[in-house]
């Protein structure tokens, strides 16, 4: 088993040093599309919810969809040092202490029991953070029309100090503070939908009016309370903080809501100039850790919403970071739909989900 994986590893590695190199162009009427064979590297153990598995799928209905056309896919810029930038968010001593809990081959960080981590965690999660650079630099140089990264290990529970809820480095706060002090973006808005609250995003940016966070998440669920509607942030930053609580089951219908309404109202008072979206997939229906109930084509309507109102600023200059997302269908259709809205890409016709599943999806 430890041979195939070795195995497979080699042969996608190898595909994408063919095909998505930094040589190439990117093509300002695409959607870039950054990944790396070293995710696959942060080994959470057999059967755990956050695998190598999630990007498997994803990328083999890619490679098998009329969309893989209008994606660059292409791998983190090699000529980015990501640990500066991973600097201005986490604290010197936890990002010391997690390099050397890897190095040992620890399986968890020693306050972190739900962030597994391996040999090579601490290696992926840094280049996890520089293919979201990577994404911010296409976009913000108009190399690109928007970018998704397909990273892993997630980021959005991380915090200053330390781990938690199977994220390392917070990879969406960490683009922010990039996109500001790299390229002069004075107003950056984080939109995350993925089904449990950023905490750790929120954390990093609760006193700060220089980014808006915004988040529809189930509630009461984890991390607990703060996801509550009443954190709106604090002294400078009073007013730049909106979550908006979903309950179980609401649906479609709730978030489609909440994003014509406080997500617009938000949007358009703050006036982002860049759009950072944490984007989990754990809100989907088939997903084991949540109950929102979502569709599929929730995600493509979501991420017209967020263009449409970009484009009311003037741009649609919009980064998408992989967040949660843990059943295969959340995992193709749920990413095949916020990316073909992404690409403006018709998405083909889909079989019922009941249909599908019969299927063995």
């Amino acid at each position: 088993m430890r041979e195939q994986r070795l195995l497979a590893l080699v042969v996608w590695a190898a595909t994408l040093t063919m095909t998505c190199t930094m040589a190439a162009p990117v093509n300002p009427t695409n959607t870039a599309f950054i990944e790396d064979p070293l995710f696959l590297e942060h080994d959470t153990g057999p059967g755990f919810p956050e695998s190598a598995d999630r990007l498997r799928w994803l990328s083999a209905h890619l490679d098998a969809v009329p969309l893989g056309v209008k994606l660059t896919r292409m791998a983190p810029d090699p000529d980015i040092d990501p640990r500066p930038w991973i600097a201005k968010v986490h604290d010197a001593d936890y990002i010391a202490a997690l390099r050397a809990a890897c190095e040992d081959e620890k399986e968890f960080m020693a306050d972190s029991p739900d962030s597994p981590i391996s040999r090579r965690s601490y290696d992926a999660a840094v280049q996890a953070v520089g293919a979201v650079l990577t994404a911010v630099d296409a976009v913000v140089t108009g190399r690109a029309r928007n970018a998704f990264a397909a990273v892993r290990p997630p980021g959005h529970h991380a915090m200053p100090d330390g781990a938690k809820g199977f994220c390392l480095f917070g990879n969406a706060a960490i683009a922010a503070r990039y996109a500001q002090e790299k390229h002069g973006i004075k107003r950056v808005m984080i939109i995350d939908w993925d089904v449990h609250h950023g905490d750790g995003t929120q954390e990093i940016f609760y006193d700060d009016p220089t980014v808006l966070f915004f988040s529809t998440h189930q509630y009461p669920f984890y991390p607990g309370p703060s996801g509550a509607a009443e954190n709106t942030g604090a002294g400078d930053g009073q007013g730049f903080n909106l979550n908006v609580p979903l309950a179980a089951g609401s649906g479609d219908l709730a978030v489609l809501e909440a994003f014509d309404t406080q997500l617009a109202e938000a949007f358009r008072r703050f006036r982002p100039e860049l759009v950072i979206i944490s984007a989990g997939f754990d809100a989907h229906g088939a997903d084991p850790l949540g109950q929102l109930g979502w569709s599929s084509e929730v995600y493509g309507k979501l991420t017209h919403k967020v263009r449409a109102l970009a484009r009311e600023q003037g741009h649609e200059r919009i980064v998408s970071v992989l967040e949660g997302g843990y059943s295969k269908e959340a995992m193709t259709r749920g990413v095949a739909a916020h990316l073909e809205a992404l690409a403006d890409v018709t998405p083909p016709a889909h079989p019922p989900a009941n249909a599908a599943r019969a299927g063995g999806d």
